[in-house]
């Protein structure tokens, strides 16, 4: 058995949706609310849904009745995602102390544990994009919104664990996600990644509504991000499962950079039509905290024993908008 939190989500449940199709029995902690969220889950087969507020009681259970062997590992990819949540004790309790929860009771219970991270952890990436896990590799990182910064709280909390020699889960991998597009992300609305909005757009016949640069060094559009799809990211998780002697603190990228005017292009031509594109003043509430570049670097993950090489961001948003966002039923 395999738990997944956030399974309902986006990238869990693509991950739920993977490990179904290789027949392993998936429990999922989510909310799935009143949307249709539940659609993300409805094509494959799961063992049971739990809440998150109650998905510490489930595994006590589990324990006290001597089935925590069942337990292969933890997949936590649950989390409060929003870039402008403004309440700070809400987004630790769910970002950090729940983490830190299922930490301590993977490690308790000898389970491994897989988590999400975030590229968000970097800030304005004036330090780089090196997935260094180490105390004084984290200490040089400066989020620039809260939710990275309750991410960044975690990763600097398991990095002195580890550096003290303290007690870890048999396997623990925290999971840096830079920009993550692919399906079942419907439900997520204004978070929903740049393809779906490009996409929606274009089949309006409208164009492309892209941030002007405030910078003197990037054009408009030329805002540069590490584009990855999500199946790419579902890899990595697998490849873990796979691997339990695997452990640290890997980015999930690409580790290669593309323009928003790039990834606009790559939309509009997979629908066959040329691109157009307006750009917009970038909201005077983001702008000072607005990322103009990330690009993970994955040498950290290929000496770990990585190799499966990523789709090309024209390969990936293709493959998503003619198999997913065109299609009758876009859900994974």
């Amino acid at each position: 058995m395999i738990v997944v939190t956030g399974g309902a989500g986006f990238i869990g449940s693509n991950v739920v949706a993977a490990l179904a199709a290789h027949g392993r029995e998936v429990v999922v902690c989510d909310l799935l609310g009143s949307d249709e969220k539940w659609r993300n889950l409805a094509k494959h087969e799961i063992a049971d849904v739990v809440a998150p507020d109650r998905l510490i009681g489930y595994l006590d259970d589990r324990a006290a009745q001597g089935a925590v062997a069942a337990i292969e590992a933890i997949v936590h990819l649950g989390a409060n995602s929003s870039t402008v949540e403004r309440d700070s004790d809400r987004i630790l309790d769910q970002n950090f102390r729940f983490t830190l929860a299922l930490w301590r009771w993977c490690t308790t219970h000898r389970v491994r544990l897989i988590y999400a991270s975030s590229a968000a952890t970097y800030g304005d990436g004036a330090q780089g994009f090196d997935d260094d896990g180490s105390v004084a590799g984290l200490a040089r990182l400066r989020p620039l919104n809260l939710y990275g910064w309750s991410k960044h709280v975690f990763d600097r909390r398991v990095a002195r664990i580890v550096a003290a020699g303290g007690a870890t889960p048999p396997q623990w991998a925290g999971l840096k996600f830079f920009n993550v597009y692919g399906p079942n992300e419907y439900h997520k609305g204004a978070m929903r990644s740049v393809v779906v909005q490009v996409f929606e757009r274009a089949i309006a016949g409208e164009p492309a509504r892209l941030f002007k640069s405030h910078r003197p060094d990037y054009a408009d559009g030329g805002q540069l991000r590490d584009f990855v799809a999500v199946a790419d990211s579902v890899e990595v998780v697998l490849w873990l499962l796979d691997h339990p002697d695997v452990s640290g603190l890997f980015n999930l990228g690409t580790g290669r950079a593309r323009s928003f005017a790039d990834l606009a292009a790559a939309v509009f031509r997979a629908l066959g039509r040329e691109p157009r594109i307006e750009y917009v003043d970038t909201p005077l509430a983001i702008r000072d905290r607005y990322q103009y570049r990330t690009e993970a670097r994955m040498a950290r993950l290929a000496a770990a024993g990585y190799r499966r090489p990523f789709a090309s961001l024209e390969d990936g948003v293709a493959d998503y908008v003619k198999r997913f966002l065109a299609a009758a039923d876009p859900y994974r």
